[in-house]
């Protein structure tokens, strides 16, 4: 079976503007399905394409039809400093059944990424990030998922059994209980408490998975950055944005990030060297004003391309003359942590040693981490991402 399969090609007529495209914009840079399938072959950096399903986007109904809306304001943007080779393969068309549509997501997104193309995947019901997390078991790689979200997704009164249904409101219990399980680590960025129950937070923490509310990132999203650059797989929520900036939701509440912290985390997403798929979901035109939303997600992903052909390609850490190594003890001396910081990006990294017998290949794990942590650490104290990092390794 060809990729070809499984899409449907962008429709023009509905989204190129009467005068045409300019030669600086994206419409003339993008190489669209409209005729004749992109050759994969030709090797693109990235890839976009939309997913027309919203059968399980629970309350948000109409969300199917977001992709052609994005690409209309998406095409109308100009081209940054950088020579873009960008396919768009059109819309994986709505399977017979739900897991029929997962099916073609996994399937799709696996191809990509087995050729080292970084896959854009435009929702659709945010249930497909499981679908997207599949995507990796084929390959049998560790995942990172990194989730921007105001809630957990993780439904409770869930018996939590495989023939439980995927929705958006449930993705997350697939994820976790999916067997065999390739997922190494979750992180939520934006969560609001009061969306989200004690129950949950107590999951999260004995998961050792990082959690981080929305009021700890707010006015200082930089602290998103070395979460986001953990990530292998990203899903957005554009739920996790204030219906102010985006009201292209049927779930939008009013809090949330503001429409310049979202294109910030996804310029993050972007610079991750380690980053191979993305997924923006859950934004619907039934409730979206005058394309606002619809504009804000162009930017968004605008952004994120800009991030992509700005990075700085700077792990693995290769070669370490390019590299600052700095080595703590802390107060007790029960541990050395060694900081790694890159001199060509200032960026962080801090090694975790893997438990006796837990790496036959490598001696530790290199996660991200700021600036914070190494001072945290040279003050004697443990830094929290160190401890919990080391749990999951043992």
């Amino acid at each position: 079976m060809s990729l070809a399969d499984f899409f449907t090609p962008v429709d023009v007529n509905q989204i190129i503007p009467g005068e045409g495209y300019k030669q600086s914009q994206l419409g003339n840079k993008i190489e669209a399905f409209t005729q004749y399938f992109p050759d994969l072959e030709q090797k693109p950096d990235l890839v976009i394409f939309g997913v027309k399903d919203d059968r399980n986007a629970v309350g948000n109904a109409g969300c199917a039809l977001g992709p052609d809306y994005v690409r209309e304001k998406l095409y109308r943007l100009n081209e940054g400093s950088y020579h873009s080779k960008i396919y768009d393969l059109g819309n994986i068309r709505q399977g017979a059944t739900i897991n029929d549509t997962y099916f073609a997501v996994k399937t799709v997104i696996a191809e990509l990424v087995k050729q080292d193309i970084v896959a854009l995947i435009l929702g659709g019901g945010q249930d497909l990030t499981y679908a997207q997390y599949l995507a990796y078991e084929e390959m049998e790689q560790k995942v990172d998922l990194v989730v921007i979200d105001s809630h957990f997704d993780l439904d409770e009164q869930a018996e939590m059994q495989e023939d439980d249904a995927t929705t958006s409101q449930s993705y997350l219990n697939k994820i976790f209980l999916h067997e065999p399980n390739y997922l190494f680590n979750y992180s939520n960025l934006g969560y609001q408490t009061y969306f989200v129950s004690q129950d949950s937070l107590r999951v999260m923490d004995n998961l050792f998975f990082d959690v981080h509310r929305l009021g700890e990132l707010m006015g200082n999203v930089n602290v998103s950055e070395p979460v986001i650059r953990n990530a292998s797989t990203i899903s957005f929520d554009m739920g996790a944005i204030r219906s102010s900036d985006a009201m292209g939701n049927a779930n939008a509440t009013p809090n949330g990030f503001y429409g310049e912290e979202a294109c910030q985390m996804c310029r993050y997403a972007g610079f991750n060297d380690k980053l191979s798929s993305i997924g923006f979901y859950e934004f619907n035109p039934a409730y979206d004003s005058n394309g606002q939303t619809a504009t804000l997600l162009a930017q968004m992903i605008w952004y994120f391309i800009d991030g992509f052909y700005n990075r700085k390609k700077d792990f693995p850490l290769q070669p370490k003359s390019q590299y600052l190594v700095y080595k703590t003890t802390l107060r007790h001396e029960e541990h050395e942590i060694v900081f790694v910081k890159s001199k060509k990006s200032d960026r962080w990294w801090m090694q975790v040693p893997y438990p006796t017998g837990g790496s036959l290949n490598e001696r530790y794990h290199l996660v991200p981490c700021r600036y914070e942590d190494y001072t945290t650490a040279i003050s004697g104290e443990m830094p929290d991402l160190w401890w919990r990092t080391f749990q999951k390794l043992a």
